[in-house]
């Protein structure tokens, strides 16, 4: 493998995503590691562009509003539509990479004359459209003004442009090479307005995951023994669909290049949106904030004792040092992250002989109301409960508890009646060190976990199993998962190898998934110590194989493709 960092092919790279310098996804996390390298092979020559949701009251915790030289002195002169609203600052993330934050609330008052423009041009049906579709589409079409606005200021253009001259005196011509890429079927009318509006420049559109594949399965479809027997259209049509399906089409068509993120959703796309990706673009990881030596294990240390003492004054059991804590988290998609499987997994450790207690963590945002009160009493009481509370699967009390899958799940397995041997402990709320409970972030809390389990059906590519060998956690994920496709690509398929074990997931072996991930999990509660460390040492070099370092090359594929493409339009 290639493993020099690469270099940028455009001279100006436009990024738009609705989770620039927005936290509410995983598409944040693909954008705001992959910024540090960009600002490493060629510094300031990205803008992402972000939506502007912010108010003096409730400011973005990620963007700080400052200088920009000549992006700054653009938004100051910018004659934009009535309604559209720039500012320019830094996304506060490592590299701290230029941001430009579009409101665009203005848009709303266009929106059917744009809808129809293009219906027109590009054949996107908005008439059913429901829910955030028109947000997303407004955003776009902002960004895509914004776009244009920079792009006549001449700003990014090399120094003296158009100065150049040629024979008798003449202007030369500067070539100046602009990429515009855009992430989810939120940002399509972008790429759409970009394309009729600025021919010249190059257009990339990147789906981390098909609308209607994640709608398939949602809607507990089977996908893949019958993928190609799917036809997009008309499934969008059955699931309501529409607007998004037709949208998400179109920009995956009229871009320049398209990309996904691994090789099963590029088989998705390809039956569903009838366009096979260009390139496909594994998403990288910078493993900067993880803590390394004896901070590493300190932290490790501080992460158990909450877990165990959450786990102890909700039981009311005693949990030595040596129990075995395994985690899984992620998007709270029952079906699709695997969550119905994970509950069963952990149902299934009672019955074989597993050489430690375990504790099963489910941490997955929900609905929730508040953190327990008597928990948290308890926690501040600093004793050793020897009774269980009520719901002592429960860390914060939710506004749903009667319609949450997890908590029925819960509650049909008999999961509140104590296990001596196994307990399940749901925390449905985010973890960003302000919960009530834990007050520790995610990544706080996972790097004291023992293992960590991700039996997902439907993850174009599992940030999550990454991010646990990031952090020398090992990890069981399925088949069906990008980064586990990847895995079993790269790897001997073993915990002692690259500390990550896949199990071969289909349409059809939900109960073999089970008990194979159950028998993984009891494997590693009967390893030793020296055992553990090796599969650590494997798993921390996985992570560092999957880094942005390597990865971006596929992002300079696409890029160079791209300016190509663009470069013989007329």
């Amino acid at each position: 493998m290639d493993k020099r960092p690469a270099t940028q092919q455009p001279d100006l790279l436009f990024e738009v995503s609705w989770e620039v310098c927005n936290k509410i996804g995983g598409i944040y996390t693909v954008l705001s590691t992959k910024a540090k390298t960009l600002q490493k092979v060629n510094k300031d020559k990205t803008v992402f562009i972000g939506p502007d949701v912010w108010s003096a009251e409730n400011p973005s915790p990620w963007f700080t509003e400052c200088n920009v030289p000549g992006l700054t002195a653009w938004c100051k002169k910018a004659r934009l539509p009535e309604g559209i609203g720039v500012r320019v600052g830094r996304w506060e993330i490592p590299g701290r990479p230029i941001a430009v934050l579009v409101r665009f609330d203005g848009m709303y008052a266009v929106k059917d004359e744009f809808y129809g423009e293009m219906w027109a041009r590009f054949g996107v049906d908005s008439l059913h459209a429901y829910g955030d579709y028109d947000e997303g589409c407004a955003f776009a079409h902002a960004s895509g003004i914004v776009i244009e606005s920079i792009l006549a200021s001449g700003y990014g253009l090399p120094e003296g442009s158009p100065v150049p001259t040629g024979k008798r005196g003449r202007p030369r011509k500067v070539k100046f090479d602009v990429v515009a890429h855009f992430d989810e079927w939120t940002t399509g009318m972008g790429l759409l307005y970009v394309k009729w509006k600025l021919p010249k420049v190059a257009t990339v559109f990147t789906t981390h995951a098909t609308s209607i594949g994640r709608s398939i399965c949602g809607n507990n479809k089977p996908l893949y023994d019958h993928l190609h027997n799917y036809d997009g259209d008309q499934m969008a049509r059955e699931l309501n669909m529409e607007a998004k399906h037709s949208l998400e089409k179109a920009a995956a068509t009229q871009a320049d290049i398209f990309t996904t993120v691994s090789e099963i959703t590029a088989r998705e796309c390809e039956a569903l949106l009838e366009r096979r990706p260009d390139v496909v673009t594994p998403n990288g990881f910078e493993k900067g904030f993880v803590p390394s030596g004896s901070k590493a294990a300190e932290e490790r240390d501080a992460s158990r004792r909450v877990m165990l003492d959450v786990a102890s004054s909700l039981t009311g059991q005693k949990y030595d040092d040596d129990t075995f804590i395994m985690i899984t988290s992620g998007r709270c998609e029952y079906r699709n992250k695997g969550l119905d499987l994970y509950l069963d997994m952990a149902s299934t450790l009672k019955s074989l002989p597993c050489c430690r207690k375990v504790v099963a963590y489910v941490m997955v945002p929900a609905w929730p109301k508040e953190p327990r009160t008597d928990l948290r009493e308890r926690l501040g009481s600093g004793s050793r409960p020897d009774t269980a509370l009520c719901e002592p699967v429960l860390t914060h009390w939710l506004n749903n508890p009667d319609s949450d899958a997890v908590m029925c799940r819960i509650r049909n397995m008999g999961w509140e009646s104590v296990d001596q041997r196994v307990a399940v402990i749901y925390v449905p709320c985010y973890l960003n060190g302000t919960d009530g409970i834990f007050n520790r972030s995610y990544y706080d809390l996972l790097i004291g976990a023992d293992a960590t389990v991700f039996p997902s059906y439907y993850e174009p590519w599992g940030y999550t199993p990454l991010e646990s060998v990031a952090f020398g956690v090992p990890t069981v994920t399925t088949s069906l998962s990008g980064f586990g496709q990847w895995v079993l690509e790269t790897y001997e398929n073993s915990f002692d190898e690259c500390g990550v074990n896949v199990i071969g997931r289909g349409d059809s072996n939900y109960d073999g998934v089970v008990h194979n991930i159950a028998h993984s999990i009891e494997y590693l509660t009967c390893a030793d110590d020296k055992t553990m460390r090796r599969i650590r040492r494997a798993a921390v070099r996985t992570a560092a194989a999957a880094s942005w370092t390597n990865f971006i090359r596929f992002y300079d594929m696409a890029y160079t493709a791209a300016l190509e493409k663009a470069s013989r339009r007329k």
